[in-house]
């Protein structure tokens, strides 16, 4: 249907119903406010330095329209003036946008980022931001949705978002198009959490590799007996341990924590144990400064060691699950478990993951009610 707003000065605001081609004209109702005389839905006509921008506002009710019509007033004046920024391509946008958001990441993360722009510019990079519409986005959706892992899509859509966010902020749009795209529902991956005799049986057998393996079974037994991520682990230094309080900071080093906020958490018996042998085996009274452990990561450590004594492939994180499994196991409330660990969610994350293994357990320990009165 081929709309006419012409209807919009003076005294010829209210034509007739009809135009020269025989199609229903919009009839003028308020400044900027039409109305279709067929389906009784209004619309609204801005102009913004020249330009005619119009919008379905997708009601018939008038005083939802006035509403509606003074939210899209509001977005059109904060559009800049469309010929200065015609011009910006999605490739410039999101190249300033990532130099202002990887100040606010860890390199690990911004890197990733960088791949989900690479990614993104594959598609949008030389259109023009304004003219980028939902449309656009979903033909996106569906070219860079097929044969990859809805955690990709998911990472690549989240940056896409934010890119397009920065333009409405920037005034280049008004709305966010990329907000039509779905996220998509990441599959649970079963997680197979070490036993007590696994643990045992890996760091046994990277002691066995020789002098050089000790460090790597060291911070095995450092993730496991704290909770601690790896890059968490690998940044405690000796200054970070108080032994008479019974209790440790977790920094994060240098990256810093995954919440970017220090925790203190407790000296547990089996971390307490193995921080005084590695203390010991020094020989001399640490430097404060210096880092607990001095690798950086145990992973060929941990993969031979699996492949000689017949294990699952474990891995770093696993050794935090397992952590937390003991923990419920000891009972632990699932509040106290998620501050050691460094949750912010009061544990919720934590039951949602873990509950399984408190019934689990719950079962085991009924096994053992066996008295009676026979």
């Amino acid at each position: 249907m081929k709309f006419d707003f012409s209807s919009n000065m003076g005294a010829k605001r209210m034509e007739k119903n009809t135009s020269s081609s025989g199609e229903p004209n919009f009839k003028w109702v308020a400044e900027c406010l039409y109305r279709h005389p067929n389906t009784g839905k209004y619309y609204a006509l801005v102009k913004k330095n020249g330009k005619q921008i119009r919008r379905s506002l997708k009601t018939t009710d008038r005083q939802l329209a006035d509403r509606r019509l003074a939210d899209f007033r509001s977005k059109v004046g904060r559009l800049t003036n469309p010929t200065k920024d015609r011009g910006t391509t999605f490739m410039e946008l999101a190249k300033d946008w990532f130099e202002i958001a990887k100040t606010r990441l860890k390199p690990s993360s911004a890197r990733g980022l960088e791949v989900c722009i690479r990614q993104l510019n594959k598609h949008f990079g030389i259109m023009p931001v304004r003219n980028i519409t939902t449309a656009d986005c979903h033909e996106w959706e569906k070219k860079r949705g097929v044969g990859i892992s809805a955690s990709s899509f998911n990472h690549d859509r989240t940056a896409l978002v934010a890119v397009l966010e920065f333009a409405m902020a920037e005034g280049l749009l008004m709305e966010n198009p990329a907000k039509a795209i779905a996220g998509r529902k990441l599959p649970k991956n079963k997680i197979t959490i070490p036993t007590k005799d696994q643990f045992k049986l890996l760091v046994r057998t990277i002691r066995d590799a020789g002098p050089l393996a000790q460090q790597g079974a060291d911070l095995v037994e450092l993730l496991a007996c704290s909770g601690m991520r790896l890059s968490e682990a690998t940044g405690v230094s000796w200054g970070d341990i108080d032994f008479e309080g019974n209790r440790f900071v977790v920094t994060g080093g240098l990256k810093g924590t995954k919440n970017h906020e220090a925790r203190s958490v407790p000296l547990f018996p089996s971390l307490r144990a193995l921080l005084e042998r590695m203390k010991a085996d020094l020989g001399k009274e640490p430097n404060l400064n210096e880092r607990v452990i001095l690798i950086g990561t145990a992973k060929k450590a941990i993969g031979n060691a699996c492949k000689r004594a017949h294990l699952p492939p474990f891995y770093h994180h696993l050794l935090r699950h397992f952590f937390v499994s003991q923990a419920i196991e000891a009972g632990v409330d699932f509040k106290t478990i998620a501050a050691w660990v460094g949750h912010k969610d009061g544990g919720m994350l934590v039951a949602k993951t873990y509950g399984h293994l408190t019934d689990t357990h719950s079962f085991a320990m009924a096994q053992k009610m066996t008295f009676g009165a026979s």
